[in-house]
């Protein structure tokens, strides 16, 4: 019972940790789609956009719990896991976000969705990998993460920026849930029993990659300076 407990409270954790270092910009988009809106529209737009933009989420949650079922998926799965990993670690800095600001209230509702979706697939498919499709789970770590990416987004990423080593375990996180779900992929031939093994490995990778790649990026800056 208690290992069990451990367990779900340590699922829930890592859920809202891979939240937290993906969905940094979340709020960022919200701001840009509102910011040349009426005051009297402008929390409207925000409200009912992170509305839709989280019920959205919750349904892709729920497509990709589904077509994991399908033969190999969960090996695809693994590796999108690793590659998101990678890009979180080693990201450019200097990578700018832009979303034309609307002057309507739909349009600015749908922007915010639309934006939202798209930024949202390795949020979602990081914390599926993290609870193994396991719904309860995933929607009590969801209902945790969610309002703050959306409402304290600019707090998070300026943790993030004073502890770049949050980055290094988000990262990891998702290697290792990248791990998780290549083992139990039942087409995956060496999966079983090797569980650890594989989860290990595919954090050293992550890891690996994020660091090489951040690298070449800072060179790159020091290049253009």
């Amino acid at each position: 019972m208690e290992e069990t407990i451990l367990f779900d409270i340590w699922t829930i954790a890592q859920v809202v940790l891979i939240d937290l270092a993906l969905g940094g910009d979340n709020s960022i988009v919200i701001g840009m789609a509102a910011k040349n809106l009426p005051h009297h529209l402008q929390k409207k737009a925000i409200l009912y956009g992170t509305g839709g933009a989280i019920v959205l989420r919750f349904l892709m949650a729920a497509a990709v719990v589904w077509l994991l079922q399908i033969p190999y998926l969960k090996t695809v799965g693994a590796i999108l896991l690793v590659l998101i990993g990678i890009k979180l670690i080693g990201a450019d800095d200097d990578e700018n976000i832009h979303v034309e600001a609307k002057d309507s209230l739909f349009a600015a509702v749908r922007t915010i969705i639309a934006a939202d979706a798209l930024m949202s697939l390795d949020n979602v498919l990081g914390i599926v990998g993290a609870t193994g499709g396991h719904l309860g789970l995933l929607v009590l770590g969801m209902m945790i993460s969610v309002p703050i990416i959306i409402f304290g987004s600019t707090i998070v990423i300026k943790i993030m920026n004073r502890f770049p080593i949050l980055v290094y375990i988000g990262g990891a996180i998702l290697g290792w849930a990248a791990g998780g779900m290549l083992a139990t992929d039942s087409y995956f031939p060496y999966g079983k029993g090797n569980e650890t093994v594989i989860q290990g490995i595919l954090v050293a990778v992550t890891l690996a990659g994020g660091f090489l790649w951040k690298k070449r990026n800072d060179r790159k800056q020091k290049a253009r300076k």
